[in-house]
């Protein structure tokens, strides 16, 4: 636990420092009119219907620049969005990142029958599973840090966080700073990634 909490506390420093300065020239209005085709899966205003696609209002600008790059990058694969960001530049993934961060964040509603596990993850973890609370990395209020490119999960579709943290613990995603996100979920079981989940739709 101590080595996985030494890491994360590395890894805000590093990824930082990387981020500090590129979001500066970011357009949001240029972000609107290159985000347009985006629409079509993640809504008009970054609140998708369907919940195997995130939600994007209200992310962080330097969470959403990093994934829309790693994509273009084969980084990070999702079938979904194959050839959608091919031709993107880093100023057109700030731009579009920068549009979605200052649209009005979703609002969900959990199951009461998985709040309290989900609520005892994410403000404590499991010690005896060597699992740190999410509320470490993501905030007590589901923020996330931007300076640290920690996404914000607040309102975030149940079924996506769900999918995002079996991906992570099969080694399927691999684009989190140093692997955390990997060794945090390998140690989750299926209900507590579903409790998780639950917890982070009704936090706002």
């Amino acid at each position: 636990m101590r080595q996985l909490l030494a890491s994360l506390a590395i890894t805000l420093g590093v990824v930082g420092v990387a981020h500090a300065d590129l979001q500066g020239d970011a357009d949001a209005a240029a972000g609107r009119d290159k985000a347009a085709a985006c629409a079509a899966c993640h809504g008009p205003a970054g609140i998708s219907i369907a919940p195997a696609f995130p939600n994007l209002a209200g992310q962080q600008a330097s969470y959403l620049a990093k994934q829309i790059m790693d994509i273009r990058d084969a980084t990070r694969s999702v079938p979904q969005m194959a050839g959608q960001v091919d031709n993107f530049s880093d100023q057109d993934a700030w731009d579009v990142a920068i549009y979605y961060a200052g649209q009005e964040p979703a609002v969900g509603q959990a199951d009461p029958a998985l709040v309290e596990r989900g609520e005892a993850l994410y403000r404590a973890g499991d010690m005896a599973k060597g699992i740190p609370a999410c509320a470490a990395c993501h905030t007590p209020t589901g923020a996330g840090i931007g300076s640290a490119v920690y996404p914000a999960l607040s309102g975030q579709h149940a079924g996506y966080i769900e999918s995002t943290l079996k991906a992570f613990a099969a080694g399927d995603r691999t684009n989190d700073p140093n692997g955390v996100m990997g060794d945090i979920a390998a140690k989750m079981s299926d209900a507590d990634m579903a409790a998780a989940a639950n917890y982070v739709l009704g936090l706002h």
